[in-house]
């Protein structure tokens, strides 16, 4: 069956640019289009799409008050598009906030240029977040009636008070019955060296909620490996490190691991650490599918910290993370995944809990609260 599209923009061009790159695709079915915001919560309650592509800057009301209000109304996985700059980043990272499933870069050169690698990873991104966990969607923020003006400048989300508890979700399924128990046992303290978490879509909600949870005092080093474009890493980092009690900032080349202090791989670049705690930042390798890669981390932590690493996957798709993870197993290190009813994409933890490497399976609200039993 087709995987049935509402698109969403304000401009004539790119809508009908993104319908027909969409239309060309056999098993995608474009159901509807929008203006605006509104018009975007009418149509999405009206068609049911399994997928909506999202602008940002829209008239009457802008996609993330109109996320925020789809989440409630009518959860489903929205696509957004954003540009590649440092305010780009910012509003693509509230959009994400409040709901939106992943994010693609809304550039108008690479469409003329290069429309064939366009059409492959948009289809991609619409299959890959049609197949997501709409349940995971429920935990949206509540938004203000359809009737107010649109929301002000996203940087005003900035501006937030000390992290609050992780919203909680309601009754989800649990995972297949091939998977380790979400419930597994609280993990026993011991003295790491280093946590290494490993991420894609869905991380930087998964990320934020992980990491709220911490104490300042935490005392372990962190390294966060997420899939994202250059241009977002350094405002996530300072995302994150405006919302938790612990530091966090983007990694450095030279960079020196230390307790509390959590470090963002750069966007577009690989990020390997050395048993003397400092951090090497290497260029992005085309051969790679990712840049950063969560297998090039996990890959180094275990060559220079042995069994004093504890690796923690998150939601995201394919199975970046395995082999790293393989190679911290051996080395006697512990691994944690994500449990597939709170993953937005259940691909990267599935593959740690197939591959058989997976000492604990725990819900997302549940990790950050491990993570300071088994470190402090």
């Amino acid at each position: 069956m087709a995987v049935k599209v509402l698109v969403v923009d304000d401009s004539g061009f790119f809508r009908r640019r993104v319908s027909e790159i969409l239309s060309a695709d056999p098993t995608i079915q474009v159901v509807g289009t929008a203006t605006n915001g509104k018009e975007a919560i009418d149509q999405a309650i009206a068609l049911k799409p399994d997928v909506i592509t999202m602008d940002y800057e829209m008239p009457m009301m802008d996609g993330i008050t109109a996320v925020r209000h789809i989440m409630q109304r009518c959860p489903t996985p929205v696509l957004m598009f954003s540009s590649l700059t440092h305010e780009g980043a910012r509003v693509t990272l509230d959009a994400l906030d409040a709901g939106a499933v992943d994010f693609l870069p809304k550039n108008f050169e690479d469409i003329s240029r290069n429309p064939e690698k366009v059409k492959q990873m948009l289809c991609e991104k619409v299959h890959s977040i049609s197949r997501s966990n709409r349940r995971s969607l429920f935990s949206a923020p509540a938004p203000a009636p359809v009737s107010t003006p649109a929301a002000p400048a996203p940087t005003s989300s900035f501006a937030r008070p000390a992290p609050a508890a992780p919203v909680a979700r309601p009754a989800v399924a649990p995972v297949r019955a091939a998977a380790p128990s979400a419930h597994s046992p609280a993990p026993k303290r011991k003295a790491y060296k280093l946590v290494a978490i490993g991420t894609s879509t869905g991380g930087p909600v998964a990320l934020q909620r992980v990491l709220t949870q911490l104490p300042a005092n935490f005392p372990a080093p962190i390294v966060l490996i997420q899939h994202m474009p250059a241009a977002f890493t350094k405002a996530f980092a300072e995302r994150l490190d405006k919302l938790c009690r612990i530091t966090v900032k983007e990694a450095e080349d030279g960079d020196i691991l230390r307790p509390g202090l959590a470090l963002l791989a750069p966007g577009g670049k690989q990020m390997m650490v050395d048993g003397r705690g400092a951090i090497k930042i290497l260029p992005g390798d085309e051969r790679l599918n990712y840049k950063p890669c969560v297998d090039i981390t996990f890959g180094s932590a275990a060559k220079s910290y042995g069994d004093k690493v504890l690796a923690v996957v998150l939601t995201g798709m394919g199975a970046d993370g395995r082999e790293g993870a393989r190679l911290l197993k051996q080395g006697g290190s512990a691994i944690w995944a994500q449990d597939e009813a709170s993953c937005v994409i259940y691909g990267m933890p599935m593959a740690i809990v197939k591959a058989d490497l997976a000492d604990a399976v725990y819900s997302l609200d549940d990790i950050g609260k491990h993570l300071v039993e088994a470190c402090l």
